[in-house]
């Protein structure tokens, strides 16, 4: 983890406990230093603030695949992949989809 930006992070979300971009962000940097349990809270937290963030539910998939919740994750992608078809995102699709398939 990049202590500056975690640091920076962890200060909008002071300011704005519903910050999506810091949520993200600091998501991401626990995931890149392991911390799989503090990832899935704040994204479990920023699909709460911005329901259709996909890439938010393409990582929390990642986390859940990550400790072996298949099912979990099976239904996180699931809202993900409806969510970019609804918004016409052919990439995060694509991306959802192909994660969605490690599930089975």
């Amino acid at each position: 983890m990049n202590p500056e930006r975690t640091a920076a992070l962890q200060a909008m979300l002071a300011d704005d406990p519903n910050d999506a971009f810091a949520l993200y962000g600091l998501a991401m940097e626990h995931k890149a230093g392991d911390d799989l349990d503090a990832a899935e809270e704040l994204l479990r937290r920023l699909l709460v603030v911005e329901p259709e963030h996909l890439y938010g539910h393409y990582q929390l998939g990642e986390v859940l695949l990550a400790d072996l919740r298949e099912d979990e994750a099976a239904e996180i992608l699931d809202q993900g992949v409806a969510h970019a078809r609804a918004a016409g995102d052919a990439k995060a699709l694509d991306e959802l989809l192909a994660l969605r398939d490690e599930c089975d």
